[in-house]
C-alpha cells in the first residue's frame, strides 16, 4: 500500500471512529438519560442494552480507531447501524430521522468497506501481524 493510501486509510478510520466514540462516550457519562431515551424506543431490558450501547459505540469506536481487530469490529458497527437506525430512525414523517437513518445507512457502507480492505498499514492490526511474523516459531525452536 503506497503512503498515501495508509494515510487516507487512517484518515478514515479516525472520521468513522469519531461518532462512536463520541456518542459511546455520552452514554457511558449519562446512564440515566440514555436509559430514558431508550424507555421511549420501547426497547426492553435497558441497563443491557445501554451496556451493549456503551461497549460496541466506545470499545468498536476506539477499536476502529486504533485499528485493532479491525475487520469482526467494522461487521459488528455496521449492523449496529443498520440496528439503530430501523430502532430509532425509520420515521420518515419527522425529517431528522429520515437523515438520521440515511447517515445510518452511509456509516455502514463505511464499516463494510473497512471490513472488506482492512485497517491498512497503519494500524495496530498491521503492527501485530508484523511481530507475528518476526517472533520466531516453537518449531524453529526445536519445542
Amino acid at each position: 500500500m503506497y503512503e498515501s493510501e495508509n494515510a487516507a486509510s487512517l484518515a478514515g478510520r479516525i472520521l468513522m471512529s469519531l461518532l462512536f466514540v463520541l456518542g459511546g462516550w455520552g452514554k457511558l457519562m449519562a446512564p440515566a438519560a440514555t436509559q430514558a431515551m431508550f424507555v421511549k424506543q420501547g426497547l426492553p431490558m435497558v441497563e443491557a442494552a445501554w451496556v451493549l450501547a456503551v461497549v460496541v459505540e466506545l470499545g468498536g469506536g476506539l477499536a476502529i480507531l486504533f485499528g485493532l481487530f479491525i475487520r469482526p469490529v467494522a461487521v459488528v458497527c455496521a449492523i449496529w447501524c443498520v440496528a439503530t437506525a430501523l430502532i430509532a430512525h425509520s420515521n420518515f414523517a419527522d425529517r431528522i430521522q429520515e437523515i438520521n437513518f440515511f447517515k445510518n445507512m452511509g456509516m455502514t457502507g463505511g464499516f463494510l468497506y473497512i471490513a472488506a480492505f482492512g485497517a491498512g498499514a497503519w494500524s495496530l492490526d498491521a503492527w501485530r501481524a508484523v511481530g507475528a511474523r518476526s517472533r520466531p516459531s516453537s518449531r524453529a525452536q526445536g519445542a
